[in-house]
């Protein structure tokens, strides 16, 4: 008897979990809330429905809804201070507990009627809002049905950022709107406009007019990949008045979103020492930066430069009523300082070790002054060099490690790492997308971000404010691909820092996704498809010496259909279901299919079947632990890489060179060696000096048949008379240090190669 009753509670444990999930995937809620209850009936929304409210805290959110309702459906609700006696109104209550919950809201929805509880001019009425209008049907109607819920909702994280750099590609008032307004569907409340760079200047400071009459406008823009050096020569530039940084600040704090403005220094500043050579150390007038990078001329430790960025904060921090200043501190050479004299005096008098306490110095003293003007600083982790600024908040972005250093300290951080919040990345194969600066963060990785650092213990945990997605426009050059880069991945991100950990379902959320693709369609913002990639893994077969070609896709969304003869693939293609043994040369096209639709994009690839292909092969050194993506394998694979560059296709050897020995198995004729390397020196990628070939018949003593560069920016290959071995060694010499003038300038160089192939 025992065993039956805890056998009917497990039974009902298990049914009520799977009614989460079921309510998960039904209703299109993102981010999903804390707590949600579905019941059986609808609340029919109409023109005749009644909005109850008795105080003005909410009036904001009323017009708000309203003018949503005008646009979209045609028609607005009227405003009363009594329940009907007929029903039907949505009611708006301020509840009793305690003052401090502004982001909690409560949404009840029933036949009758729906109910608000959430504190006066609070984001909590706003965000119930946001939930309702998801709940809305996408079409247009006289009667609109909305499903009987019960929510219970608050955030998981006080930081839900979006980042837009402005710099680099300019945007207008008009999508910047947008742009706050799409953060606050998805109930994100931070805003972090990257207001200045080396490549413009975006807010107009009245005490110094040059820095937007010459350091808004470049003389052109770089073209194309970094690695080309290409740039037109149209005049690019735009900047923001006053008034109108107010304007947008009052319509974001409508929507509840607070505006974090950066103002980048040390470095990152050629656009204001181009318009005051004076704030340098060689004080020389340079241009407004056409290409992307890192640059040696940041602003010099004098003293008059600190004056000039007081007399700027002084401007700004009017206009921005939230608490942060973010003051970038990123990427700053110290090239420039360790040769000026007057910095070095500052090292001196100030009883510094080097320049990198002097960059810290430079921080501090930037702190102290916004301090007393009544705000904090937030800068990205280079700020932790040299010692952290008694009050900063930290952007952890290189990783999570400063974000752990800064919260171990008991400094604020906000966790925005390249690995899982960089949307300027690539979010499906490179090749099927539109240019962009490199790596790969497909919407899948995005949600599986955990913010919170196994390293840290509960009390540090308390100082991860939450997480950020940062987008730089070196690549982005409109607003259509803008939104194609952060959506839907933004929608990923806002479960992340929203919904609660242990409730959080991927699958789930994808079926929820999709419906707000038809949501987003109504409201004209373009997005990504990537969703249904069809991702292609190789791997050494277990049944022969050949290669086997996995083929992926979420089976929640379709069924992969793929064709071997190049041809596009339809409904009737061929139907994936087990590894493909590859052989011989061969391309595979595949795509995704769901009733017999095509879904996201058609996928093709080449496979290159050589003597090389599977071979047993040896690293000196294995690659760098960051791009040690299958190890030698990945070299022996079939797979040419396609460019741009998607990082799971390549090896990456930081400051090391190659040194790789593949063993054919027998004594083989071959005529052909060829390698691929990559070139991208903006990401501090460079071609090897030499390659050398080496042959051997006992993998021990090897001789040298020729050595060679790369052609063409891309492959080394070396072709020689028919000869027989059963070893071949190549040996790739890594470039060396960077060249002064070039981001990463001193630094190792990397060395990134993908496929060997020997015919």
């Amino acid at each position: 008897m025992r065993r039956n009753k805890l056998f009917f509670i497990l039974l009902i444990i298990i049914s009520l979990r799977i009614i989460s999930q079921e309510q998960q995937s039904s209703l299109p809620i993102i981010p999903f809330p804390k707590e949600c209850k579905l019941f059986p009936g609808n609340f029919v929304l109409s023109s005749s429905t009644k909005i109850v409210a008795t105080s003005l805290k909410v009036q904001n959110e009323i017009d708000w809804f309203n003018d949503y309702l005008k646009t979209y459906y045609g028609f607005t609700l009227q405003v009363v201070d009594k329940e009907p006696k007929n029903g039907n109104y949505i009611q708006f209550t301020i509840p009793d507990w305690e003052a401090g919950y502004k982001e909690n809201y409560h949404l009840t929805v029933s036949e009758n009627a729906i109910t608000i509880l959430a504190e006066g001019n609070s984001a909590g009425n706003f965000y119930a809002l946001q939930t309702l209008i998801q709940l809305l049907p996408i079409e247009k109607g006289n009667a609109l049905l909305i499903p009987c819920v019960q929510i219970k909702d608050s955030p998981r994280f006080e930081w839900r950022g979006m980042h837009l750099d402005v710099s680099r590609h300019f945007f207008p008032i008009s999508f910047i709107k947008k742009y706050i307004d799409i953060l606050a569907l998805y109930k994100m409340n931070t805003f972090h406009w990257h207001l200045t760079d080396d490549q413009g200047w975006r807010i107009e400071i009245k005490k110094y007019p040059k820095l937007t009459t010459v350091g808004a406008w470049r003389k052109g823009t770089m073209v194309g990949k970094y690695s080309d050096h290409k740039y037109d020569s149209i005049p690019y530039g735009g900047f923001y008045t006053q008034e109108q940084i107010k304007e947008v600040v009052t319509y974001a704090a409508k929507r509840h979103v607070t505006i974090v403005p950066e103002i980048e220094m040390p470095g990152h500043a050629v656009a204001a020492i181009s318009s005051y050579p004076y704030l340098s150390c060689t004080g020389k007038q340079i241009d407004v930066e056409k290409g992307w990078g890192v640059f040696e001329d940041v602003f010099c430790t004098k003293d008059s430069t600190f004056q000039f960025i007081q007399n700027v904060m002084d401007e700004v921090i009017p206009l921005f009523p939230g608490k942060y200043i973010h003051i970038g501190g990123d990427e700053s050479p110290k090239t420039r300082w360790k040769v000026c004299q007057q910095c070095q005096k500052r090292i001196k008098d100030e009883h510094l070790k080097d320049e990198h306490e002097l960059q810290s110095y430079f921080i501090k003293r930037i702190e102290k002054y916004v301090n007393s003007k009544g705000k904090q600083i937030i800068g990205w982790d280079e700020i932790l060099e040299g010692g952290l600024a008694p009050n900063a908040a930290v952007m952890s972005w290189q990783g999570i490690e400063g974000g752990i250093a800064a919260a171990k300290q008991k400094h604020k951080a906000v966790m925005t790492p390249g690995s899982h919040c960089y949307f300027d990345h690539y979010q499906a194969p490179a090749s099927d997308e539109p240019l962009a600066i490199g790596g790969y963060t497909p919407i899948e990785k995005v949600y599986s971000y955990e913010p919170i650092p196994n390293e840290l213990n509960a009390e540090e945990q308390h100082y991860i404010l939450g997480a950020q997605a940062n987008l730089w426009t070196e690549y982005i050059l409109n607003e259509k691909h803008l939104e194609y880069m952060a959506l839907p991945r933004m929608a990923a991100l806002a479960e992340v820092v929203w919904t609660p950990k242990e409730i959080k379902n991927e699958t789930a959320f994808l079926t929820r996704l999709q419906k707000h693709f038809l949501l987003l369609d109504k409201l004209n913002i373009n997005y990504a498809k990537a969703l249904y990639k069809v991702e292609s893994k190789v791997s050494p077969s277990t049944t022969t010496k050949h290669i086997a070609l996995e083929l992926n896709a979420n089976s929640s969304l379709g069924e992969i259909r793929f064709t071997t003869d190049g041809t596009t693939p339809t409904a009737a293609s061929l139907l994936y279901q087990s590894p493909i043994e590859l052989e011989k040369d061969i391309t595979i096209t595949s795509a995704l299919f769901k009733s017999k639709e095509l879904k996201g994009k058609i996928a093709s690839r080449n496979y290159s079947i050589n003597k090389a292909t599977n071979k047993p092969i040896t690293l000196k050194t294995p690659p760098s632990k960051s791009y040690n993506y299958g190890g030698g394998f990945n070299l022996l694979n079939g797979i040419v890489a396609k460019l741009p560059r998607a990082n799971n296709e390549w090896l990456g050897w930081g400051g090391n060179d190659l040194e790789a020995i593949i063993n054919l198995e027998n004594k083989e004729e071959i005529s052909q060696i060829q390698i691929g390397f990559l070139n991208e020196e903006l990401s501090w990628i460079y071609l090897p000096k030499e390659i050398e070939f080496l042959i051997s018949d006992d993998g021990k003593t090897f001789t040298s048949i020729g050595k060679t560069t790369v052609k063409d920016n891309r492959f080394a290959k070396l072709q020689v008379t028919k000869i027989k071995t059963t070893y071949v060694k190549i040996i790739a010499t890594n470039f060396g240090n960077i060249p002064t003038g070039n981001p990463g300038a001193g630094e190792p160089a990397w060395l990134f190669c993908d496929e060997i192939q020997i015919q």
